[in-house]
């Protein structure tokens, strides 16, 4: 992180490839027929990024472990229905589509070959190298995911923002402060506590029965935070229901363990890594022997002009 001033793009590499892999048609191959639509797929979307906001620094963040250890420890559903083989030895493995699975090396190794930088740490997932990232950085930080579990870091006064993808990455919510208000009640630092209170059953998170995001983000107005909220449960005279108050103090085991799973890490120990927005590629060569093996053509094409501009 030595030396980022300017505007730094985070990107959830993993939420934007699997975007690219079901936006894009399996018609696009290689010469050799391999699909290879969700390599030029994110090709793409880098280049529409990139000229789009100008960014002075790029990472694209890696799931090095897309369901660490330590979050099943704390609760054993985190994920568990989009387990396809669990490893005793490593990270599990996550139900991936047969076409995509082989196109992931090919997406890091031109990444490489480009000069952008890469980066995934053992036993953490993107998300938690993103939000270390961000806690780092001296400068606006504009993280681009579909996964809206990094509202969380939105934050109006830093110039930490999200670009949501809503159709490609050509239609992009800006999410805010203002945003997150309008749209759940909550700002970024609310969102985490949120969430957890509703759950998400594409995380395998059960939340607190009965709690949806609207009576979540009622509680969250009126007591502040999840502390806040559990105090009300020990308050006789706070204003939660008879209902709430019970299934809130049933629920006491799953809130104690939630936020540490919920909330993405901001102390992953980084590797010293060049963030700068590369103007030429890395391996020309080996960039090269890519995009002959691979058929990237104009997708890798535009990226480099765009890069060179």
């Amino acid at each position: 992180m030595r030396g980022v001033t300017g505007r730094l793009m985070l990107l959830d590499t993993a939420s934007l490839y699997f975007r690219a892999y079901f936006g894009v048609p399996e018609s696009v191959r290689a010469p050799d027929g391999t699909p290879v639509n969700a390599v030029r797929g994110l090709l793409d979307f880098i280049d529409r990024l990139v000229r789009d906001h100008r960014p002075d620094h790029l990472v694209a963040c890696m799931d090095a472990d897309w369901r660490p250890h330590w979050r099943v420890e704390l609760i054993p559903s985190y994920k568990a229905h989009r387990v396809a083989e669990e490893h005793a030895a490593g990270p599990d493995e996550e139900e991936v589509p047969d076409t995509l699975s082989p196109q992931v090396p090919v997406i890091e190794a031109v990444l490489d070959a480009v000069g952008i930088a890469r980066v995934g740490v053992a036993g953490y997932e993107a998300d938690d190298v993103i939000g270390t990232f961000t806690a780092r950085a001296k400068g606006p930080v504009d993280i681009v995911t579909g996964d809206r579990d990094l509202y969380q870091l939105v934050d109006d006064a830093r110039g930490v923002r999200v670009l949501y993808p809503l159709k490609g990455v050509g239609t992009l919510q800006h999410t805010d402060e203002a945003v997150l208000r309008e749209k759940y009640g909550v700002d970024g630092s609310g969102y985490a506590d949120l969430a957890l209170l509703r759950g998400d059953p594409s995380d395998g998170l059960p939340g607190v029965p009965g709690i949806g995001e609207k009576t979540a983000a009622k509680l969250l107005a009126e007591f502040g935070d999840l502390a806040g909220i559990l105090a009300a449960v020990e308050d006789r005279r706070s204003k939660l229901t008879p209902t709430q108050r019970r299934r809130l103090d049933e629920s006491r085991p799953y809130l104690a363990v939630a936020p540490k799973v919920v909330r993405v890490a901001d102390d992953v120990p980084l590797p010293d890594v060049v963030t700068a927005l590369p103007r030429a590629p890395h391996d020309p060569a080996t960039l090269e022997a890519l995009a002959a093996r691979w058929g990237l053509g104009g997708s890798l094409e535009r990226l480099l002009a765009t890069l060179r501009a």
